[in-house]
């Protein structure tokens, strides 16, 4: 474990510096100067994909959030447990956080050592989360650390519900702000090698990766391996295969909807992403979550379509341990349409939540549907700004941002930003320079 206490302290003093700066807009990357009503509503997102996995906990006694920040997630989230702790290694962080919660009595904010859930015992946790943390951390050790700790101070049967970069490992060094990226194998290769049944892993290759990981008895992984050869009961079989983010009963067969939803009778509460497979035509999928079994004893897997895949009606087997779990099931894959290129939000580069107020001289444009960035070209009142810059913030989804530098020239006022890519051209988006 990389335990460096100087990394450690540079993580505890450049948080209490943000956090003495502008704590809302380090810890809610939108608007400088937020007020309370703005940074709290800022969660809602987030909350969204917490609270979505809520449904998985068999008991909801204690919650614990890692890097907890002035408590945006903790206040909400804390209806829904009875106790809800946080840590933080800012304790400047941890002083806003006693305040903002002071009228939420079941919440506790608590100052940590930056590596480490020390202040609690083994097994105290219905669940654990996190989110905009683990991608500040400069360290891999850290990180997979809090998520060893994680495991010891969930109770078994608890869930890990986290955030974390996925994008693409860089060369360059990695600090407070730009932390460490985790590549998606190391995250099956956690959960197998530490008894987690990984039950989500979304938005891979992104800056934010979502795992959800159920904490299982000492030893799961292996007692699965010894029941390859054991027959169910009752085998499970497919009810319902559909385009996982439509529902309709047909899935293109590339782009970021090239994604099936398989619905299972009986599935194994065991089955997890480590342990199950998917193909489609012979071709192999990539899963990305299991559900818990519903009332109607239907069970949903999600999968990501090969790449290659014929169109017409072609066969879905699901595997278990290696071994076929059900009959194949059927679906239609269509043609994929044509990507169409699309201005999604232009707004300040550093405030984002001021629109088309430009304060930082920096116009931020998000695109989605992008499929050849280098063709971006934008103008502003008609003349070309060559200074610009793209980033892939989702390769599935084809979603770039590009950063454009206005020039010197570009006085306050009023102006027009004209974006083009390739032949295509938009129409102009009015902004306004302060």
């Amino acid at each position: 474990m990389d335990d460096d206490p100087q990394v450690l302290e540079r993580m505890r003093a450049d948080w209490n510096a943000r956090a003495g700066e502008d704590a809302y807009y380090y810890v809610a990357f939108g608007r400088r100067e937020q007020e309370d009503e703005e940074f709290f509503s800022t969660a809602a997102d987030v909350l969204r994909l917490l609270t979505g996995e809520l449904k998985r906990l068999r008991n909801k006694d204690a919650a614990l959030e890692i890097g907890c920040g002035p408590g945006r997630l903790m206040r909400p989230l804390s209806r829904h447990f009875a106790k809800i702790h946080g840590v933080d290694v800012s304790d400047e962080m941890i002083r806003l956080a006693g305040q903002r919660l002071s009228e939420t009595p079941n919440a506790y904010a608590h100052h940590t050592s930056g590596s480490d859930l020390a202040l609690f015992p083994d097994e105290s946790f219905d669940f654990v989360y996190s989110y905009a943390v683990f991608q500040h951390i400069p360290s891999r050790d850290v990180v997979f650390q809090y998520l060893r700790e994680a495991r010891r101070v969930l109770k078994t049967g608890g869930i890990l519900r986290c955030q974390i970069n996925g994008l693409p490992a860089h060369a360059k060094q990695y600090d407070t702000w730009s932390g460490v990226r985790i590549a998606p194998g190391e995250i099956t290769s956690f959960a197998r090698e530490h008894d987690f049944q990984l039950l989500a892993l979304e938005q891979i290759w992104t800056q934010y990766m979502w795992m959800t990981c159920r904490k299982m008895a000492a030893g799961w992984t292996q007692s699965l391996a010894n029941r390859r050869d054991q027959q169910l009961p009752c085998p499970p079989h497919i009810r319902k295969i559909s385009n996982a983010l439509t529902g309709e009963a047909v899935a293109p067969a590339t782009g970021p909807m090239a994604a099936i939803s398989v619905r299972v009778e009986r599935l194994p509460a065991d089955c997890d992403l480590n342990h199950l497979a998917i193909t489609a035509d012979g071709g192999a999928c990539r899963l990305t979550y299991v559900g818990d079994r519903e009332a109607d004893g239907v069970s949903q897997i999600n999968a990501a379509l090969p790449e290659g895949i014929r169109t017409g009606l072609v066969p879905i087997e699901v595997t278990w341990l290696g071994r076929p779990l059900c009959a194949p099931g059927w679906v239609r894959i269509m043609p994929a349409g044509p990507a169409v290129p699309r201005v999604n939000t232009v707004t300040d580069g550093v405030n984002l939540l001021s629109g088309g107020r430009i304060a930082s001289r920096v116009v931020k444009v998000t695109m989605l549907d992008v499929t050849h960035a280098e063709r971006f070209r934008a103008a502003v009142d008609g003349a070309e700004v060559p200074d610009t810059e793209s980033f892939c913030v989702d390769p599935i989804f084809q979603q770039y941002e590009f950063n454009i530098f206005l020039p010197e020239g570009i006085g306050p006022g009023a102006h027009q930003v004209e974006i083009a890519l390739g032949k295509r051209v938009f129409a102009p988006v009015p902004i306004e320079v302060v």
